[in-house]
């Protein structure tokens, strides 16, 4: 009976060892697709409402027939700890018994971009003024 171990098996056996080295040096740093600054002044969202509609298109399951749709301008507030643009919106969808159903949602920006949206905001969303977000009542499938 051979109880020995290729090479290839210790390779494997030791990679996971190998990795954690790597992860625990002091220059580690967290994996993001944007550079996150956290507290520092995020650059203001210029095409916060083209970037809106292309998502709500794919978000919602029906995007037509949208009613009563506002929306508040970008405005900067903390988020879990970190200084972010935050764009609110109100609006009604019909949902699958034909009924409408009032929507609020948070729209942070990381960067200038839409980076997440959260619903049933209260707290991001408190104290903003609403405008009327036509563009919105309008999508199409």
């Amino acid at each position: 009976m051979h109880l020995g171990i290729s090479a290839k098996h210790a390779a494997i056996l030791l990679l996971p060892i190998a990795l954690a080295a790597c992860a625990s040096s002091d220059e580690s740093r967290s994996i993001t697709y944007t550079d996150d600054r956290g507290v520092a002044n995020q650059p203001y969202p210029t095409n916060y409402r083209a970037e809106i509609l292309a998502f709500m298109k794919t978000y919602l399951n029906n995007p037509a027939g949208v009613r009563e749709a506002v929306m508040a301008e970008p405005v900067q507030r903390t988020v879990g700890g970190r200084l972010r643009y935050v764009s609110c919106l109100r609006f009604a969808t019909r949902d699958s018994a034909g009924s409408y159903r009032d929507k609020r949602s948070a729209v942070l920006y990381v960067d200038g971009r839409l980076d997440r949206v959260i619903e049933n905001a209260g707290e991001p969303c408190a104290g903003v003024v609403y405008a009327p977000f036509p563009e919105l009542e309008k999508m199409a499938r």
